[in-house]
């Protein structure tokens, strides 16, 4: 396991915790508008944090934080990070993980295990349009329907999240994405947004009226859609 940042305070990455966020290397996507290139496909092992440095903050920080924020990359591509998961929640705090949900298995180990307390499931596409939004053909989509399903079937609290590209999102593709995983809790369409650090370069954001379109066709089959970054 390859810790590559942590945000030491956020409001906002774990709904309801004042958290903080650890980000991990790798990654078995490679979406052409990932804003962390630098954790998938451009990783310096200089940029590397030792994971006794990322304890020893958290140990001080218990009693101030509520909640670690778990993301990537992919976190669930990483050996030990089971391991590390578990001594984060033994210190006492609230484990949010965010993932691509095609590692359903460890998925629902640590979900039914009671490791973690909050999934965010990103959503990058209609099934139809998954491989070209990915980065990778012929993309196999049935583990991401199985984690879907999972967390849909369930109660646990989750949000799923798709990231709209211009380049990859057509009203079609939304209707089809709402189709396909209504029932959701949740699902938040954020705007994209050029980091400067994506995989691939060109990309452009939705304008407001299309995202504000993309959201009432959502919500025909998933009532609690909202936006972010609009």
């Amino acid at each position: 396991m390859r810790i590559f940042g942590i945000q030491k305070l956020t409001l906002l990455d774990f709904p309801g915790k004042v958290a903080a966020t650890i980000f991990l290397g790798n990654c078995n996507m490679r979406c052409p508008f990932c804003h962390n290139s630098h954790l998938v496909t451009n990783i310096n092992a200089k940029d590397e944090i030792p994971k006794s440095e990322i304890m020893s903050f958290l140990e001080k920080r218990v009693g101030v934080l509520d909640g670690v924020a778990i993301t990537g990359g992919e976190p669930l591509c990483s050996e030990g990070v089971f391991d590390f998961i578990k001594e984060i929640r033994n210190m006492g705090y609230a484990i949010k993980l965010d993932t691509n949900g095609t590692f359903a298995h460890k998925l629902k180990e640590l979900v039914l295990g009671g490791y973690i307390d909050y999934v965010a499931m990103d959503i990058k596409n209609s099934l139809e349009s998954y491989g070209k939004t990915v980065g990778i053909q012929n993309f196999d989509t049935k583990a991401i329907q199985e984690s879907a399903d999972f967390l849909i079937n369930g109660d646990f609290p989750y949000e799923f999240r798709t990231t709209v590209v211009k380049q990859f999102h057509t009203a079609t593709d939304i209707e089809n994405m709402a189709k396909r995983f209504s029932g959701a809790k949740a699902f938040f369409l954020q705007c994209f947004v050029d980091s400067g650090n994506t995989i691939e370069s060109g990309l452009e954001p939705c304008t407001k009226q299309e995202m504000l379109m993309f959201a009432e066709i959502m919500r025909k089959y998933i009532p609690n859609t909202r936006l972010r970054g609009v």
